[in-house]
């Protein structure tokens, strides 16, 4: 490839933005047998989220900048910043040339709570331990989960079938994370995208949340592996059923079985594998 025949790239216009949008289109360079090709890619957006409670900025993510209301209230009740979708009074996004910004405003109890325990979250896309100060901070170990009645395996592999067309951020850019909500037949409900795979999952939560879903009537999906922090949040949102495309790790495990959670990986065309409480899963 030469020079010559590299086009340049576009100017993306992600800093002088006043309207982000989830994805970007860029100028770049194929190769495809030998032969250089000039082409336009979708590419997926990050922008830093800052969100803000009662005034004060407590964190700021790298995420998509789609369904942001939902995000903040997923993440505030995860975090356990909120216990209740009725916390949370107001939310307004605000675009900038820098970012985001999610002005939250929450019961007084809430923030006097948040002031006492806070900290720096610096947050990352690949990371969900961000800003942590302290292993009493990181490892905070979920409530079970109430019981539910047992999930089919053939309701996991139809909503693994139909999860594609859910995806369009993926399908654009190939780089967008979803996590969707099924309920016990397999047919999707909700799916929300993000570039984060914990973003994705606080994104459905804060849906849930909104709608009021049951969430003992249904389980939830994840385009990634399925890490403790992926656990943790499915349990704050009592999410029984977690089925993940990827592995568990073996912290991720050990949080499942204690919250009573069935954690499910591996979960392909075909298969899936059930590492804690396979009796909520029925063969067919």
């Amino acid at each position: 490839m030469t020079a010559s025949a590299q086009p340049k790239p576009d100017a993306c216009p992600a800093f002088d933005a006043v309207q982000w949008d989830a994805r970007a289109t860029v100028l770049a360079c194929r190769l495809v047998d030998g032969e250089t090709l000039a082409s336009v890619e979708n590419v997926i957006e990050e922008v830093p989220v800052a969100l803000v409670y009662n005034g004060i900025s407590h964190a700021v993510m790298l995420a998509s900048p789609n369904d942001l209301e939902d995000f903040a209230l997923g993440f505030s009740l995860s975090e356990g910043i909120l216990q209740s979708p009725g916390e949370l009074y107001d939310c307004e996004v605000v675009h900038s040339a820098k970012g985001i910004e999610v002005s939250l405003e929450i019961a007084a109890a809430r923030m006097f709570g948040l002031k006492e325990r806070r900290r720096n979250l610096a947050g990352r896309t690949g990371c969900g331990l961000c800003g942590v100060d302290s292993l009493e901070a990181a490892v905070r170990p979920p409530a079970p989960v109430a019981p539910r009645t047992a999930v089919r395996a053939s309701a996991i592999q139809r909503a693994l079938a139909e999860l594609n067309a859910w995806q369009p951020l993926h399908r654009a850019t190939g780089a967008a994370h979803a996590a969707a909500w099924a309920d016990d037949d397999g047919k999707l409900r909700l799916v929300r995208e993000d570039v984060g795979r914990h973003n994705a999952l606080d994104k459905l939560a804060g849906a849930l949340a909104t709608r009021r879903t049951n969430t003992a009537d249904g389980f939830a999906l994840v385009t990634s592996r399925a890490s403790y922090e992926m656990v943790h949040k499915a349990a704050a949102a009592g999410i029984g059923v977690l089925a993940a495309i990827s592995a568990p790790t073996a912290f991720a495990v050990r949080v499942a079985d204690a919250a009573h959670v069935t954690l499910i990986g591996l979960a392909r065309t075909g298969r899936l594998t059930a590492y804690t409480h396979p009796d909520q899963l029925l063969g067919t």
